[in-house]
């Protein structure tokens, strides 16, 4: 999930500014960390909560004890996963009130009984990718793609928004080719008929999934290494630091993320963020 938070980190200078020029500085100190980052290690930490419950309880199988991904998930269990994806979002997101949530999800997370609000922003692809990283099937993507973003963005084209982004993640983790990824995304999910050239003069701040996603996929799609997907992703300009956390995300699958890279994104994350991270990131 490190890409997602670097897009983020990164575009977060850009939300209101748009740059449509792949040629910047990648951090400086206007950039900090959104809502962006702090929900994806909220997702990030649901799904370690739900392991190491249902791992604690014996309710599932994992895999091994160093690989605890579940073989089936049952109902009970992708309920338990929704319930702390509730928990964790609002427990940290809380500690951050001014990091840029949307009205909707912002009244969501203050309150002590949280409803979905049928919404399509496309905050339920920008946190995803934590799921895209644990999942081991595709099967899995999408059921645990739809437990943690149903509990808020249950509108059809928000769970799409999520599953798409789930998807391609999971599919670059595998080794497939970004022909075979743009496939299976035009296939199952949205056509992706454009270029990033084609839209960038016109392209404008969207914050609904189905005018974020496809773009963000396109802008991993075209990219040639980590950091130039970073750079398409905020030329695009729009709503620049999700739509770059959405391809960061991919291109991390895809790529990787080089040393000099990581260790800069890492320093804009405070110590309970940081805390969050590495946990992740050992497991």
């Amino acid at each position: 999930m490190l890409g997602a938070i670097i897009g983020d980190i990164v575009g977060s200078r850009f939300e209101f500014h748009n740059h449509r020029s792949k040629s910047f500085e990648l951090f400086t100190p206007g950039c900090n960390v959104t809502d962006d980052s702090i929900m994806t290690l909220a997702v990030a930490q649901a799904i370690m909560d739900t392991v190491a419950a249902l791992g604690s309880r014996g309710v599932s199988s994992p895999a091994g004890p160093a690989d605890a991904t579940f073989v089936t998930w049952s109902d009970a269990e992708l309920l338990l996963l929704s319930q702390n994806a509730v928990r964790a979002m609002q427990r940290i997101g809380r500690q951050y009130p001014d990091c840029g949530y949307g009205g909707h999800f912002a009244v969501w997370m203050f309150t002590d009984q949280p409803r979905p609000y049928h919404s399509f922003g496309n905050g339920a692809a920008m946190r995803i990718s934590p799921v895209g990283f644990f999942a081991r099937t595709e099967a899995e993507v999408k059921r645990l793609s739809q437990a943690v973003t149903a509990v808020t963005h249950d509108h059809p084209e928000g769970l799409k928004g999520s599953e798409a982004t789930a998807l391609a993640i999971f599919l670059a983790r595998q080794g497939r080719s970004k022909d075979e990824i743009r496939q299976r995304i035009i296939t199952e999910y949205y056509p992706l008929d454009f270029t990033i050239d084609q839209i960038r003069p016109t392209y404008h701040f969207n914050e609904t999934c189905q005018e974020t996603v496809p773009q963000a996929i396109e802008a991993f799609l075209e990219s040639e290494s980590f950091e130039d997907a970073i750079r398409t992703a905020i030329s695009v300009g729009g709503d620049s630091d999700t739509l770059a956390a959405i391809t960061g995300a991919m291109a991390e699958a895809y790529y990787g993320v080089p040393d000099a890279i990581r260790s800069q994104a890492l320093t804009f994350l405070d110590e309970q963020l940081r805390a969050i991270f590495d946990r992740w990131d050992q497991r």
